[in-house]
């Protein structure tokens, strides 16, 4: 984590990289375009810069961020490095847990794995046949 100087500038796009909520600077700098993340409820531009204290809401997928931001990096350092940078609002990781378990109490979808093995088409002739061979 780097110290907070005046004279230096930090771009929202390159801070949320370092923060590593975006695993690219240009998916991040796209959701930033697409108007997935703001900052103290306005919508912004990549170029933005970021300060301390600031509020900035991410939106991943089903999930909604809203994190207050405690320290300043345009370098991408390790994930305890990270979670320097900003802290979650207790509102914010209540709403996601109780979104995370929404999600898990609901049915698996199903998906098929493309064209049946040998032992997959054996068991679909033995439950249409109706004989219990195994």
């Amino acid at each position: 984590m780097q110290s907070n100087d005046d004279n230096e500038k930090y771009r929202i796009d390159k801070w949320l990289f370092a923060a590593r909520f975006f695993k690219t600077r240009s998916l991040a700098a796209e959701a930033i375009d697409r108007g997935r993340v703001s900052i103290n409820d306005q919508r912004i531009k990549p170029a933005k810069t970021v300060a301390v204290g600031d509020k900035v809401e991410i939106r991943i997928n089903n999930y909604i961020y809203t994190i207050d931001v405690l320290g300043l990096s345009n370098k991408r350092g390790s994930a305890s490095q990270a979670q320097q940078l900003y802290r979650e609002t207790d509102e914010s990781r209540e709403q996601r847990e109780l979104l995370a378990a929404r999600l898990k109490a609901q049915p698996q979808p199903f998906f098929t794995r493309g064209r049946p093995t040998k032992r997959d088409r054996r068991e679909i002739e033995r439950l249409t046949s109706g004989t219990d061979e195994f």
